[in-house]
């Protein structure tokens, strides 16, 4: 005998074991919804269709491809290999199977063509059913089945007098009203539940305008009011069924199993557990009719699903309230900005990153921290590290300052034309340039006699110009020996200047005991030790034009 605190541990490991098992298994159930947030979701769901479109059936690569193709869509265009990689992607997500059918083919290629073959699973098969009603009436308002609710009343209240009647009810008899029963109810349920969905989506929004506020207001005064009714009416009815037949359902449930055991006769396996879970029929598990008695009575003190319903209606006949108070508070009577926000969205998705900033600022008028667009004195600069509590104040317009707008009031002032500006500035700079030009021409047509002719201002300006270049470019270099006295000479290496715009080059040499003198209207310039060399530019370096020495 063991001891109890092995038995106990082993409990324990098995527990654990129990609780990673169904981790896994939810994980797997969980992969099956993957293909509907792949990249390639529209792909996925073409080819999912057309495995639904057929029952037990399993197609090969060339079969799927000649669907797709005939169905057309986003998954026409693929080929054999990139559809053949989708399937196996399928198969990994578990809502595909390979097929075990053997293969029968008349030739290599046939077989290599047909080798791999696939069907649906039940999961992959579920999930994409799900999938295809979500897409198709996902935004629609679903009417509520509010006839089924009598049916299920009159259906309820038979059965209970038949199953306490005298011998009690024929089981085939009994098994086609439990089903019926229990389909009217799960339909008229699920439709309540689409309805009122679809109810708290409007009830969100608190911004619209006269026509659909005219339109929620129908809904909620005639619609829910009518279903409201129906249910105050004959709930209590139902409940009271309900409790009549409610000591007689689990003989009425093993008599209807001894009757039909439908899937759950399969063979046991050796350990007692069945070879294959079975999903009943609803009605035929204890759980289904305790649903169906709690939707209607309040059996474990949270109330009913009755309750619920009509604290849904209060809620949203106080929201109605709600936007009528905000429409009747509105001066314009509409209020709506659902369009505007919609456009506005639709702006900073399509915009660039600087646009949409731009867009930001434009709609909101959420500036900077520092930049409320209102420049400080021209006199004052303010570092960025100044804070705001010693940093100078500036004057704020009245019209951001009391109304937030940054419109300027008025009319709006014609832009003004500088037209007339810009003629005369490139007037004046017409002129700057021939009078340049016109000193260049003096100054090459007087080398090699500037101590005979007078130069004009404009032109001892360039040439001083030129001048002050060649010296800012010279290289002093000294000279061998010195001048007797003791004092060491230098030479100017490369003292020249030129413009090649004007096509002029003046060269400078540092010549002992040279005299160059310079006349001019503003007076004569005296260089001493200097000569000066002016010359022509020429494109061609082989041009000829030689430098004409002045001293």
């Amino acid at each position: 005998m063991e001891p109890p605190a092995s038995g106990a541990a082993r409990d324990a490991v098995r527990r654990d074991q129990a609780a990673q098992n169904a981790l896994s298994e939810a994980r797997r159930r969980l992969d099956a919804y993957s293909y509907l947030s792949a990249p390639e979701r529209l792909e996925h769901l073409a080819i999912m269709r057309v495995f639904c479109g057929t029952l037990l059936a399993d197609l090969a690569v060339p079969d799927v491809l000649a669907k797709l193709r005939g169905a057309g869509g986003p998954a026409a265009g693929l080929d054999a290999d990139a559809l053949t990689v989708r399937l196996e992607q399928l198969v990994k997500w578990g809502n595909l199977l390979r097929s075990s059918h053997t293969v029968k083919a008349s030739s290599i290629s046939e077989y290599q063509r047909s080798r791999a073959r696939y069907q649906l699973s039940k999961l992959g098969e579920r999930i994409q059913r799900d999938a295809d009603g979500v897409l198709a009436e996902a935004d629609a308002a679903r009417e509520v089945s509010n006839e089924l609710l009598a049916l299920v009343e009159r259906g309820l209240r038979e059965l209970a007098e038949l199953v306490t009647a005298p011998g009690g009810i024929e089981p085939q008899d009994g098994l086609e009203r439990v089903s019926t029963l229990f389909v009217q109810f799960t339909e008229f349920a699920d439709s309540i539940r689409d309805f009122y969905a679809y109810l708290g989506q409007v009830l969100a929004r608190y911004d619209l305008d006269s026509a659909e506020y005219q339109g929620f207001k129908e809904l909620l005064l005639d619609y829910v009011e009518a279903i409201t009714e129906d249910v105050a009416f004959r709930a209590p009815r139902i409940s009271a069924a309900l409790e009549k037949l409610w000591p007689h359902v689990p003989g009425l449930l093993a008599r209807l199993d001894a009757h039909a055991h439908g899937l759950t006769g399969l063979s046991p396996q050796g350990d007692g557990r069945l070879e294959t879970r079975v999903q009943r029929s609803r009605g035929r598990e204890l759980a289904d009719w305790e649903g169906l008695r709690g939707w209607f009575s309040d059996t474990d003190g949270q109330g009913s699903q009755v309750d619920q319903l009509r604290d849904a209606t209060l809620r949203a006949l106080h929201s109605l309230l709600a936007n009528a108070k905000r429409m009747l508070r509105s001066a314009t009577g509409e209020m709506s900005r659902r369009k505007d926000l919609l456009r506005l969205a639709r702006w900073f998705e399509e915009a660039a990153p600087q646009d949409a900033h731009d867009i930001a600022v434009a709609a909101f008028g959420l500036y900077g921290a520092r930049h409320l667009g209102i420049p400080p004195a021209t006199d004052e600069v303010v570092p960025a590290y100044t804070s705001w509590w010693t940093g100078p104040v500036v004057e704020v317009p009245v019209a951001l300052r009391e109304r937030g707008s940054r419109a300027q009031r008025g009319r709006t002032s014609a832009v003004e034309d500088h037209s007339t500006q810009k003629r005369r500035l490139r007037e004046a700079a017409r002129e700057r340039a021939a009078a340049r030009a016109a000193a260049s021409d003096e100054l090459r047509s007087a080398s090699g006699r500037f101590a005979e002719v007078r130069l004009t201002s404009a032109a001892l300006g360039l040439l001083l110009e030129l001048l002050a270049t060649a010296l800012g470019n010279a290289q002093l270099r000294r000279r061998a020996g010195t001048d007797g006295k003791g004092a060491t000479e230098f030479d100017l290496d490369q003292a020249h200047s030129e413009d090649a715009e004007l096509g002029i080059r003046l060269t400078v040499r540092r010549t002992a005991g040279a005299r160059c003198v310079l006349h001019s209207v503003d007076g004569d310039l005296l260089l001493d030790d200097l000569e000066l060399d002016v010359g022509r530019i020429s494109s061609d370096a082989a041009d000829g034009d030689t430098e004409v020495s002045v001293s």
